[in-house]
């Protein structure tokens, strides 16, 4: 076999065989440790297999742009990985590719990371690529010039889709002028603004030594790990950690959008702000979401508004919970001539979920295929290394994911009742149809 070929595979698969022998144990033994520059550390230690997974996040979302700089905070995060430590996008492809390993990343509102995975032999190799990207991006000219043409394409094209707008007119209602409301990529104005000045400053700024949260599984001692963790946090911008986003505010009235297109159906999204990571009520919300409108086939508004009555293929709900308020999104689509009903019913059905709570029945169903279904949720070393983050990240207790099934168990039909009580106000949700005659 080639040797490029062996050692994918090798990553491959000992990947899934890793996840599975973490899984087996009774607890993951998370070691948690702060670096000299103020970076915060977790760390999963397994020598089962010659495999590490690392994953830095920041305070770098697209949520730390302004009306005037949208797309800024996702341009940098992309092109960090286009240019550094004199290094052409080739060649820092070409290097990982060399020795077998995988770069990624990831960006929302909230947080940027970067994640490399590599064999234990070759770990030192690739961390001298990724640190060129974490510590010394360039920023070409060129490279950003091509990079707004085609994130421009791509804004103009989604401009016209049905579910970007509703999306985007959606977020703008809930959020007003918190910095929620922003798009991902920008507009279409902000980015052709965007010039490497504005990059280098981002970077500056958010990716800094004090913001770091540096999650780290596999192959390695505690020592190997604390001084991988030295080097990458000495390297980054020593400036002031990021401040926090300021809190959501609450919706006062509900709020009605309609906007025409030549779309077959309706699109229609209806919510409000919901609930933040660490919430006290984070379980109950969970659970009782996943009977109302998150549970597929099984929740009471696909009961109710597919298999009733035919209004929509599809209709979901679900809570997004970030570092401020986070949606809470109820969507579905249907025939224009539908529109209203499918309103009514869906309102109504919601209404009543919050008035009248859950039974036995559904509470016991709904746990059940929760708890059952969790072993999924951490059956691979990437979605381990995903919940250390967000732990980290969030500030999440150490045993977040050891305690997780045992806190859905004890979830009541009271605090389920109360807790939806609380946080969810049929009366002021905001909703935004597209597509409606």
């Amino acid at each position: 076999m080639n040797p490029m070929l062996k050692k994918i595979c090798i990553l491959t698969v000992g990947f899934t065989l890793q996840s599975m022998a973490l899984i087996g144990e009774a607890a993951l033994n998370i070691q948690h440790w702060t670096t000299s520059h103020g970076s915060e550390v977790y760390f999963v230690e397994s020598h089962d297999l010659p495999i590490v997974d690392l994953n830095l996040s920041f305070a770098a979302g697209y949520a730390r742009d302004t009306n005037a700089t949208a797309g800024t905070a996702t341009m940098t995060h992309y092109l960090m990985t286009l240019g550094a430590g004199g290094l052409d996008e080739e060649t820092i492809t070409n290097r990982f590719a060399d020795i077998g390993a995988v770069l990624g990343g990831s960006l929302d509102a909230d947080r940027a990371s970067f994640k490399l995975r590599s064999l234990t032999s070759e770990y030192q190799k690739a961390l001298t690529t990724f640190s060129s990207i974490l510590h010394r991006p360039d920023f070409p000219m060129a490279v950003l010039e091509r990079e707004k043409k085609r994130v421009v394409a791509s804004l103009q094209e989604a401009d016209i889709e049905p579910e970007n707008i509703s999306k985007k007119a959606f977020m703008a209602a809930v959020y007003g002028d918190h910095p929620y409301r922003l798009e991902e990529g920008g507009e279409v104005a902000t980015v052709q603004a965007i010039q490497p000045a504005a990059l280098q400053a981002f970077y500056q700024q958010h990716y800094t030594a004090k913001s770091a949260v540096i999650a780290v599984i596999g192959d390695l001692t505690v020592a190997q790990a604390k001084q991988m963790a030295e080097a990458l946090s000495a390297g980054l911008p020593q400036s002031a950690a990021v401040p926090a986003l300021p809190p959501v505010p609450a919706l006062t009235a509900p709020v009605m959008k309609k906007i025409a297109h030549p779309a077959t159906q309706s699109h229609i999204l209806i919510g409000q702000p919901g609930n933040k990571r660490g919430d006290p009520d984070f379980f109950p919300l969970y659970v009782g979401n996943y009977i109302l409108g998150g549970g597929g086939f099984v929740s009471r508004l696909t009961e109710e508004v597919r298999e009733k009555r035919g209004l929509a293929y599809s209709v979901y709900s679900y809570f997004v919970p970030m570092a401020e308020l986070g949606p809470y999104e109820i969507g579905l689509q249907t025939k224009k001539t539908q529109t209203q009903a499918a309103l009514d019913l869906v309102n109504q059905t919601l209404r009543t979920f919050v008035e009248k709570g859950v039974t036995a029945e559904e509470l016991n169903n709904a746990k059940a295929n929760l708890i059952g279904g969790f072993p999924m949720r951490i059956d691979s070393n990437n979605k381990i290394l995903e919940y250390l983050s967000v732990i980290g990240f969030y500030k999440l207790p150490l045993d977040y994911l050891d305690t997780f099934n045992a806190k859905i168990a004890a979830v009541t039909a009271q605090q389920v009742h109360d807790a939806f009580k609380r946080r969810i106000h049929p009366e002021q949700m905001v909703t935004v149809v597209v597509g409606e005659d």
